[in-house]
């Protein structure tokens, strides 16, 4: 019974290899959550060890998939880097159109107003 355990564990360890950061990071803290609790669990039929064991096994499972499904959302594919931000700048031209980009550099002037004045 425990080599069957050992096993499907094993290869249940080894077909969710999700690399996305927050994948990671849910592995880590699914296996010490689950380990925590199935130590509790365990340690009231005196096998503590085991429940630990399996506990983080299996919680390192449910973390690396609910990690995913973060990363997946967020734009990180199987071995993918997020699409760069999008740029939000941009300005008003002379006529009132809008213009992504930087404005061009052009030199000026302030008017006795305050006004900004374009040579």
């Amino acid at each position: 019974m425990k080599n069957t355990l050992i096993t499907a564990l094993s290869a249940l360890s080894l077909v969710s290899c999700a690399t996305g950061p927050n994948a990671q990071t849910g592995s880590v803290l699914g296996a010490l959550g689950g380990a925590a609790v199935g130590g509790i669990i365990g340690s009231q039929s005196h096998r503590g060890l085991e429940g630990a064991a399996i506990g983080g096994a299996l919680g390192a499972l449910g973390g690396n998939a609910l990690g995913n499904a973060r990363d997946q959302r967020n734009g990180y594919g199987y071995g993918q880097q997020p699409p760069p931000p999008q740029q939000q700048g941009g300005y008003y031209d002379n006529r009132g159109n809008w213009r992504q980009g930087p404005p061009p550099q052009r030199g000026g002037y302030y008017d006795n107003n305050g006004n900004y004045r374009y040579y």
